[in-house]
């Protein structure tokens, strides 16, 4: 006897119930059978398996003939099932964006609604530095940093988050302010964190902490310290997707912009010098970006300045690699917005 309770039920989902289901692959295996045959080789009564039969009929899983015992035939499966399937797939398909829209109207109101869904407080040096962590850990695509001088919660060389997250694939694009190269140690820990991946660039000054984790999160000081005003006790945020997110997130992006690349070869770290504002040029150099900026060709300000046109050409890399810019067009806006012209 075929026992119903050992069958998988695997064609429910499609609409095929038990002990249908298990009559359905009887009569696969068999080619075909009588009301009678299948009620002896099941444990179920002839009115049982009739309504059943009935049932397979109705699902157009069986067809039968029309003489008395009738004698019932599987419906062959890729005619009987496949479309079905599809047909629940499609459904599920459905089923699945409408839920995917539903859940982004819930959090959505949400949002509106519970003001610390979007932003939560955090208050002391060791919280920060764990939540820190946790955004690193829990980071798949990108890092933004803003990194000031004197740290408040994690010290040079003790992040070691960031290089297990570029070990796994995850982009580090880090903005130091020049001051921080002055923290002990601080020069060391930049040169890993370029060698292992990260993306750094410096300026002169920068206004804020900050770290983003893949554009969804971010953390940074509400206060420089906490209610007493003390480095140890920082009162910083945690916030999530919003307008003040997406504000800060801008906001990085324009000093990431404005930034001269940080290289690092076998002793240092160059780029620094480019960093500030003011860093020193010729006589010469200066004359030449004027006349850069203003559209004259090489060598019309070879002819100019009585230089061979490979000189000029020359000056213009070197200021150009001095200012972190990649093309000449980048190199006239970095001179007129540093005041070298």
């Amino acid at each position: 006897m075929l026992q119903f309770g050992k069958v998988s039920e695997v064609l429910e989902a499609v609409g095929v119930p038990e002990p249908a289901e298990s009559v359905y692959r009887l009569l696969v295996v068999s080619g075909r059978a009588s009301a009678e045959d299948l009620t002896r080789r099941t444990l179920m009564d002839l009115t049982e398996t009739r309504r059943t039969l009935s049932l397979l009929a109705s699902l157009g899983l069986v067809s039968h003939t029309d003489g008395e015992p009738r004698v019932y035939r599987a419906v062959p499966p890729d005619v009987a099932l496949l479309p079905r399937i599809k047909s629940s797939t499609d459904a599920l398909d459905q089923a699945r964006a409408e839920a995917a829209r539903l859940i982004e109207s819930y959090q959505e109101t949400a949002r509106r609604h519970h003001a610390g869904h979007l932003l939560e407080v955090i208050t002391g040096a060791e919280a920060l530095r764990q939540h820190l962590r946790q955004i690193q850990t829990s980071a798949r695509e990108e890092m933004l940093w803003f990194c000031k001088a004197q740290y408040v919660a994690m010290p040079s060389g003790s992040n070691a988050e960031e290089f297990a997250a570029l070990a796994r694939g995850v982009e580090y694009r880090v903005l130091y302010e020049k001051a921080f190269f002055d923290d002990e140690g601080a020069v060391d820990n930049v040169v890993a964190g370029v060698r292992a991946g990260e993306t750094a660039r410096a300026v002169p000054h920068l206004p804020l902490r900050l770290a983003i984790a893949d554009r969804s999160v971010a953390i940074f000081p509400l206060v420089p310290g906490g209610p007493g005003g003390s480095p140890d006790e920082p009162t910083t945020a945690l916030v999530r997707d919003s307008n003040l997110l997406s504000a800060l997130l801008a906001l990085f992006e324009r000093y990431w912009e404005d930034a001269v690349p940080l290289n690092v070869d076998d002793t240092a770290i160059s780029g620094l010098d480019g960093a500030a504002e003011g860093f020193s040029l010729s006589a010469t150099d200066r004359q030449l970006l004027s006349l850069l900026v203003a559209g004259v060709a090489d060598k019309a300000i070879a002819s100019h300045m009585g230089l061979s046109r490979r000189t000029v050409q020359r000056h213009i890399q070197r200021v150009m690699e001095r200012a972190g810019a990649g093309t000449r067009m980048q190199l006239a806006w970095q001179a007129a917005r540093r005041g070298w012209v």
